[in-house]
């Protein structure tokens, strides 16, 4: 069963006077593993782009899985409850068949859902390995196995099938879009033909909440004190390296670290913080709400992410925006938004020591405004306006 959020009656239709139907927009499904509120740059990714669809003539309709309070969306939401394995891939895909028949096109954003029926054009939305952390969670490879060795490396059948079940469904996808160069690079490697696969970078919305215009009042909201802090904020998984930062901070003295989030390494991080004497200078904040986000980011003296996989991180576009530098890892899209020493630090993965040198480096006086003061650099190309046109213009160029 789902849970179906329709607030309003579609467009998509309007009567005629010798009492036909015309149809009136292109119809646009999307299917995703997870949608707002939930965390994650997928869910935000859509929150933000289907109502400006809307606003370029399609019917959007969506699916996906959560059961989070209804609320208010200008689309019809169907969420499948995440029951135990297989009733919800049952539900799920009972649910989606009428949807799939309705749609002109159907834009996918996880793989491996249910999705029989129907015959409109498919597009993929890319923004990782499913295979790389699925096999991690599985406990088949190491939490620190390179995404990039992962891709032609043999960790035997188990992994092996991962590989080959993720590259056949992404293959039989119409098009693809990425967030990035370095996916494009990745996803080309399955077997997906180069002029299948686009990038699109991705970008954020102008502000909808009013922030404190400096660092001092920021803090001043947060009632922190001055004493300088990283901020990171990630799901709390083996390869978004917090543990790594947490082991770097030991190194570094008189700098604290805050970590929003949650997720399954919570405990294991608790359990580091302790065994290093850290208590008092690394705080878990748990999930942070989006507006309280914003302040710590305008108050961080940076923002660190030193995961061992990014596509294109919304967080790093965040924390720019806000005119904080970042310190990151060199892995996946970062380079492409990082330009190091101008806007930020970019640290070899994984490189405990190396971290420590460039959170130092970070400290030295006068280090965190030169790097700020260019914060927005090459910007321009996650523009949120362009990034709303070119996947509207991809989209509808694939309908039938």
């Amino acid at each position: 069963m789902c849970v179906c959020e329709i607030n309003r009656r579609s467009p998509a239709a309007v009567g005629v006077p010798d009492g036909s139907v015309r149809r009136m927009a292109p119809r646009l499904l999307i299917a995703s593993g997870i949608f707002h509120p939930e965390a994650g740059g997928p869910a935000t990714y859509l929150y933000e782009l289907l109502p400006q669809l809307q606003q370029h003539g399609w019917d959007v309709r969506a699916i996906s899985y959560g059961s989070a309070p209804v609320q208010q969306y200008p689309y019809p939401l169907s969420r499948i409850p995440r029951r135990a394995l297989p009733l919800r891939l049952v539900d799920y895909a009972r649910t989606a068949r009428p949807l799939l028949q309705w749609a002109d096109l159907t834009y996918v954003h996880t793989l491996g859902l249910p999705l029989s029926g129907g015959s409109a054009p498919r597009v993929l939305k890319i923004v990782g390995d499913q295979a790389w952390e699925r096999s991690i969670r599985r406990g088949w490879i190491a939490p620190t196995e390179d995404i990039d060795v992962f891709q032609t490396k043999n960790y035997g059948p188990l992994v092996s099938l991962q590989k080959l079940a993720r590259s056949r469904e992404v293959r039989q996808m119409d098009y693809v879009i990425v967030p990035s160069v370095y996916l494009k690079r990745m996803v080309v490697g399955w077997g997906v033909a180069e002029d299948r696969v686009q990038v699109i970078y991705n970008a954020l919305p102008p502000e909808q909440v009013d922030t404190p215009h400096t660092q001092a009042e920021a803090r001043q909201h947060l009632q922190l004190d001055d004493r300088p802090f990283i901020l990171t904020a990630a799901r709390l998984t083996p390869w978004k390296g917090v543990d790594h930062l947490i082991a770097a901070l030991a190194q570094v003295p008189d700098v604290r670290l805050l970590v929003a989030g949650d997720g399954p390494m919570r405990p294991a991080l608790e359990q580091q913080v302790e065994r290093l004497h850290l208590q008092d200078r690394v705080r878990l904040l748990g999930h942070v709400p989006r507006d309280q986000m914003a302040l710590y980011m305008k108050a961080a003296d940076y923002f660190a992410l030193y995961s061992g996989y990014e596509g294109l991180s919304h967080v790093l576009l965040e924390s720019l925006r806000a005119g904080t530098p970042v310190i990151a890892s060199d892995k996946g899209g970062n380079p492409e938004v990082i330009q190091h020493g101008v806007n930020g630090l970019l640290v070899p993965y994984v490189d405990v020591e190396a971290l420590a040198a460039a959170l130092k480096e970070a400290l030295r006086p006068g280090k965190r405004d030169a790097l700020a003061a260019h914060a927005h650099a090459n910007m321009e190309r996650f523009n949120f306006v362009h990034m709303v046109e070119q996947t509207n213009a991809t989209l509808k160029r694939l309908l039938i």
